[in-house]
């Protein structure tokens, strides 16, 4: 009796250990592919400051700060990132302009207003333009949006920061929406019914306890908008025209640090040589902005999530 006993419990024990092995293989599979971001992001972070580092034994900090030119192709070169941060800070300007507005209305209408049909058709349409490519958008703003805002300011010029950031708008368009719509959907239903107790109407409702409940959500799409924006290369590269300029005019034609990135990244500059490292200490710049702004949108999200 004991022996077959013995017998039964030795093949229980084989199965227990092949799937011990396999579930410690699945772990650590499952880990390296988390991994793979963190160590991309590592890799990324390593060149861009070794890169940088090397730029700067050869131009002063304070030069690439403070100086109003940036034409390190030239002759007489300059390296002041002034002109692509104005540049850059216009067009996200426009952008955020446009698109926080319209989508914290829309927003508004699909969690509020619209029913579960009209929702269901229109929150895919409106997702539909985050998949359209920004190439597209770019020569959009260039051959349909800059035309169009010409016969209304002719003195516009046909490369501009205007058409550029209209529709860099657009495009961030569905993310704020989303989001928006995500912070408000979770505000409690009592808060409403509370309001409408009191006197309320639906709209003094919606913007004056719906909204502020919800400003912790809004505020991190606001945020996220404004790094994609940031971040957007080709609507600038082709609608917004590659000059870089100290200005804060939307008429004339500008130029962002992506776009400068696109430009030199062709493959006219040699590899090695200062002009090529201006690639690498914009890209730093533009990494350290916005993940500042991720850094800031994540904080506000969790306070949303630990509000709720």
């Amino acid at each position: 009796m004991k022996k077959s006993l013995l017998e039964e419990k030795q093949p229980l024990s084989s199965v227990s250990l092949g799937y011990l092995l396999r579930e410690r293989i699945s772990r650590i599979w499952l880990f390296c592919c988390a991994s793979v971001s963190v160590v991309t992001t590592a890799a990324i972070v390593v060149i861009l400051c070794a890169e940088s580092l090397a730029f700067f034994k050869q131009v002063s900090i304070f030069e690439f700060l403070t100086h109003h030119e940036w034409t390190p192709l030239f002759s007489d070169p300059h390296f002041g990132i002034a002109p692509l941060l104005a540049g850059t800070l216009l067009t996200t300007f426009i952008a955020v302009s446009f698109a926080v507005p319209a989508g914290l209305l829309i927003a508004i209408y699909l969690s509020e207003f619209a029913n579960v049909r009209v929702r269901g058709y229109l929150k895919p349409l409106l997702e539909l333009l985050a998949g359209i490519p920004t190439v597209v958008y770019g020569y959009f703003a260039l051959t349909m949006v800059s035309p169009a805002l010409q016969k209304i300011m002719p003195s516009l010029a046909g490369f501009n920061g205007l058409s550029a950031g209209l529709v860099m708008g657009m495009m961030i368009l569905p993310t704020i929406a989303s989001l928006c719509e995500d912070a408000l959907f979770a505000v409690p239903s009592t808060m409403r019914e509370g309001a409408y107790a009191l006197g309320g109407t639906r709209l003094s409702s919606i913007f004056k306890v719906v909204v502020p409940a919800a400003f912790s959500g809004i505020a991190a799409s606001m945020i996220l908008g404004i790094s994609r924006a940031m971040g957007e290369t080709m609507i600038v590269a082709i609608a917004a025209g590659q000059q870089p300029r100290l200005t804060f005019n939307p008429g004339v034609p500008i130029e962002t640090m992506t776009a400068y990135i696109v430009q030199v990244s062709l493959g006219d500059t040699p590899t090695g040589t200062l002009e090529y490292r201006t690639v690498f200490v914009v890209a730093l710049s533009l990494f350290m902005m916005t993940l500042l702004l991720n850094l800031v949108a994540h904080r506000l999200r969790r306070r949303m999530a630990h509000l709720g």
